[in-house]
C-alpha cells in the first residue's frame, strides 16, 4: 500500500521539494505541469496541490501526509482531524491585523463594533474578533488585501507577512498578530494508525536534514598535551569525538559537531593550540 504526500504549489514548493530531494525521498521525473511524480521509494507517491487544499486532503485521507503552513491548517479547522508531525521551519510568516495609517486604530483597544475587515482568512478572522468580544463585518476576497482599506472597502485587513515591507508601502500598520507560522508535516489520524512504520521513515528522514541545517563537522589533527584545553573550546553535540593517531609525535584526531556561525572562533582557538590538517566539512543529514 503506496504512502501519499501531499506537497504544496506555489511560494512553499521549492522549499519543500529541496527538502525532499536533501533528505533522499527524492523527486523523481516530473515537470512543472505535473501534478504527481514518484520519489526514490517505490512505496511513496507524491501529490501538487495548493498548499491551501492540503488540511482538506490529509484529513479526508486523499493523502496520508502533506506539507502545508500551520495557518492554513487552523484557517480550515483542521486542527483536530490531522496530526501536525514536524515544524520544517521554513515559510514563516505572521498573520497579522492591520490598519491604515492616521486612523487612530493602534491596539485591540481601538476596535468599534461594526468595522468592516478584509480577509482572506474568514474563519480565524471571525474567531479572532469573537475572543475579543467585538462584532465586525468580514468581507471576504482572494488577494490583494492590503488595498481595502485605501480605497474604503475595509477599515482594517487581516493578512500574512513576513517581512512586512508590502503593509509599510501601502502605508499600513500591525495591531496585533493573530499566529505565527512555518511549514509542517501533517498526517492523517487514520493513516498514522495503518502505516505508522513508513510514516516514522518519511519524518525521520526530512527531521535528519533539517537537524543538520546550519551545522558543520570540523576534524583536525592535535597535540595530545592539548586534550583537556580544546574540549572546552569545542562545543559540539555530545562532546568531541577522540581517536589516536599513528603518529611520532603523540597527535590526536578530533572530529566535532558545532554550528556554522561557531566556525571562525574555534578555528582560530584550536589553531593557536597547535592544531593542524583543519578541515571544516558541510553536514547534509543527522540522524539520531
Amino acid at each position: 500500500m503506496k504512502l501519499k504526500i501531499s506537497v504544496p504549489k506555489g511560494h512553499l514548493e521549492e522549499p519543500s521539494v529541496r527538502l525532499l530531494q536533501t533528505s533522499g525521498i527524492g523527486v523523481l521525473g516530473r515537470d512543472s505541469r505535473q501534478l504527481f511524480a514518484r520519489t526514490n521509494d517505490p512505496d511513496i507517491e507524491l501529490v501538487f496541490v495548493r498548499a491551501e487544499d492540503i488540511p482538506d486532503f490529509v484529513s479526508g485521507g486523499a493523502t496520508d501526509l502533506g506539507i502545508t503552513g500551520h495557518d492554513l491548517v487552523c484557517e480550515n479547522e483542521r486542527e483536530n482531524e490531522v496530526v501536525e508531525l514536524l515544524d520544517l521551519g521554513y515559510g514563516f510568516t505572521r498573520m497579522v491585523i492591520a490598519a491604515a495609517e492616521g486612523t487612530g486604530i493602534n491596539s485591540p483597544t481601538d476596535y468599534r463594533e461594526g468595522m468592516r475587515v478584509a480577509t482572506e482568512f474568514p474563519n480565524l478572522t471571525r474567531r479572532y474578533f469573537t475572543k475579543k468580544g467585538v462584532k465586525v463585518e468580514v468581507v471576504d476576497i482572494t488577494g490583494a488585501a492590503e488595498i481595502a482599506p485605501l480605497i474604503g472597502v475595509a477599515d482594517l485587513i487581516v493578512d500574512v507577512t513576513s517581512t512586512g515591507t508590502t503593509l509599510r508601502t501601502h502605508r499600513l500598520k500591525v495591531v496585533d498578530t493573530i499566529l505565527e507560522s512555518t511549514a509542517r508535516l501533517v498526517a492523517n489520524p487514520e493513516s498514522l494508525k495503518m502505516k505508522r512504520e513508513k510514516i516514522e521513515e518519511v519524518k525521520t528522514a526530512l527531521q535528519s536534514v533539517i537537524a543538520a541545517e546550519g551545522k558543520k563537522l570540523i576534524l583536525l589533527n592535535l597535540p595530545e598535551s592539548k586534550l583537556d584545553e580544546i574540549k572546552r573550546v569545542l562545543p559540539g553535540m555530545a562532546g568531541p569525538t577522540v581517536s589516536r593517531v599513528e603518529s611520532e609525535e603523540p597527535m590526536l584526531a578530533i572530529q566535532v559537531v558545532v554550528d556554522g556561525a561557531e566556525v571562525y572562533r574555534i578555528v582560530r582557538a584550536v589553531k593557536r593550540m597547535g592544531a593542524r590538517d583543519i578541515l571544516v566539512v558541510p553536514i547534509e543529514r543527522i540522524l539520531p
